[in-house]
This record gives structure tokens, C-alpha cells and sequence, in this order.
């Protein structure tokens, strides 16, 4: 079991929209939100995505949209899960809670995801390029084809969280 201190790792905020995780090789496609409203720019096509996760193309690859809530968000590379706080009475008791929340998922339908390596986490409001000067965090993800599922679940009445996690699949 692993165990994260609080402020050990580090949370994803977004304005309001959904959060999007985008390969880097392809970061500088992104082209987030451009305040047009007469034109369908990149985050309204991450805000068109329904429930948890959905995929987007940008590029010649695909970013995966987190959506149904803008819930801060953090990654946690041990358990290759992305964790998102809906409630919680601190940090610590949001990570304290992960294991369990795990055990005790009911996993929505998984989709698969070609990752071709790292990936960064950000506000889908932001251009690639303003990304790396807000919230983000950088995953090193070796290349390859992942399963992607999501769980919404309430571990007490004061913890809830939504799991994302990635599961690299061999092949």
C-alpha cells in the first residue's frame, strides 16, 4: 500500500470546464478555448464529451477528456489512477480513502486509448502552449495502448471521488 502525504502530490484546478489529458507530442495542437462563441473551438469539443471520460482527436492523436465535473484533480503514478475530489473534509482523507474507494469501484465501461508516451493534465480551457504556465502535471506513460475506465463512489458521507484509472495493455 502506498501511502501520499499531504501536499505530497499535486492537484489539477480548472475555471469550470472539464480537464483533458493531452500526449505531448501533439500539446501544441491543443488549442483550448478561443472566446468564440460563433465557432466550435477545442474545449467545446471536450465539453461535448458525456459522463467521465471520452476521447478527442487533436492531431494525430487522441486526448482524454475527464468530464462531468470540473473536480480538481491529481494523478497518482503508483496506482495509475487519476483521483477527483468531489468531497472530502481534507487532502488527507481524500488520499487516505483511495485503496478503498479502488476495491470498492463499480467501473463504468473502459475505452482504449493509444498513447504514443507522456502526457500532460490541464484545464481543457488553456492552449497547449498556456497549459505549462497553469495548473498541469506531466506523466511519463510509456508508448502503447491503454484501458481507460472511470468509477464514481462515495466511500463514507463525507468522501467522494471519481477514479480514472489507466492500465497499460500488453500487446
Amino acid at each position: 500500500m502506498v501511502t501520499y502525504e499531504p501536499g505530497a502530490v499535486t492537484w489539477v484546478e480548472s475555471l469550470g470546464g472539464p480537464l483533458i489529458v493531452v500526449p505531448e507530442v501533439v500539446l501544441e495542437a491543443w488549442s483550448g478555448s478561443t472566446g468564440n462563441d460563433d465557432a466550435v473551438d477545442d474545449y467545446d469539443r471536450a465539453c461535448a464529451v458525456e459522463g467521465h471520460i471520452g476521447l478527442v482527436q487533436i492531431g494525430s492523436a487522441d486526448g482524454l477528456v475527464l468530464g462531468d465535473e470540473p473536480a480538481s484533480t491529481a494523478y497518482l503514478p503508483a496506482k495509475g489512477v487519476s483521483v477527483r475530489w468531489s468531497a472530502a473534509e481534507s487532502e488527507e482523507a481524500m488520499l487516505g480513502r483511495v485503496d478503498a474507494a479502488m476495491r470498492a469501484a463499480s467501473w463504468e465501461p473502459e475505452l482504449t486509448w493509444q498513447v504514443p508516451g507522456p502526457i500532460v493534465l490541464f484545464d481543457s480551457a488553456w492552449t497547449g502552449e498556456e497549459c505549462r504556465q497553469q495548473d498541469h502535471v506531466r506523466v511519463d506513460l510509456e508508448p502503447g495502448l491503454y484501458a481507460v475506465r472511470a468509477a464514481y463512489i462515495g466511500i463514507d458521507p463525507q468522501t467522494w471521488l471519481t477514479l480514472v484509472e489507466l492500465r497499460r495493455l500488453l500487446g
